[in-house]
């Protein structure tokens, strides 16, 4: 399997598909500081994200190796867009999916854990955002290493959070804040 490195990665945002009117992507996710990295926000009606644009997308970028894949319904389109890199039809090489778990979602959290199963014995690498984050950053001398450390520090309480929940399958009210204390009466 590659090693993912920035050249060989590209990473997948899975959300809804365009003919569920659930309304547009959340604006909280915002695009615009990743430039000409965001290659573009795809309808589809399929549940994998491979559409005929993302294969012209991929077609034109041979040199991709991994995709990293985040989002909703981990369990219908994630897992679907997994199987789907593995057995490309339009190369012949098929590409690694690498997961994040803990930036996976369903609207059942039970069907995370099974989801992870399943997209492993698909082939596709599960990791975690941090895991995932310095594999690509590579090296302590890396330019941009301090400023991902100091990411990985500050949302680390998050991260923890996100893992519990969405991993662990702990429900989020057994999932305290770091700090928080409940009351009882």
């Amino acid at each position: 399997m590659p090693t993912p490195t920035p050249a060989n990665t590209l990473f997948f945002l899975c959300d809804l598909q365009a003919v569920f009117p659930l309304g547009p992507l959340d604006p909280a996710i915002d695009f615009h500081p990743l430039g000409n990295l965001h290659l573009g926000t795809f309808d589809k009606t399929t549940f994998s994200m491979i559409t005929p644009e993302i294969q012209n997308v991929l077609i034109a970028r041979p040199h991709i190796k991994n995709i990293v894949l985040f989002g909703i319904e981990a369990h219908i389109c994630v897992l679907q867009t997994a199987i789907a890199l593995r057995q490309p039809t339009f190369r012949d090489e098929p590409y690694t999916p690498y997961v994040i778990a803990d930036c996976l979602a369903s609207h059942n959290s039970w069907e995370v854990p099974i989801v992870l199963q399943r997209l492993a014995q698909e082939g596709a690498l599960v990791s975690t955002t941090e895991s995932i984050g310095f594999q690509l950053v590579g090296d302590s001398k890396h330019p941009k290493f301090k400023a991902f450390s100091a990411l990985t520090k500050e949302t680390k309480d998050g991260t923890a959070r996100a893992g519990e929940v969405l991993v662990a399958g702990n429900k989020p009210e057994e999932t305290p804040s770091p700090g928080v204390i409940k009351n009882s009466l």
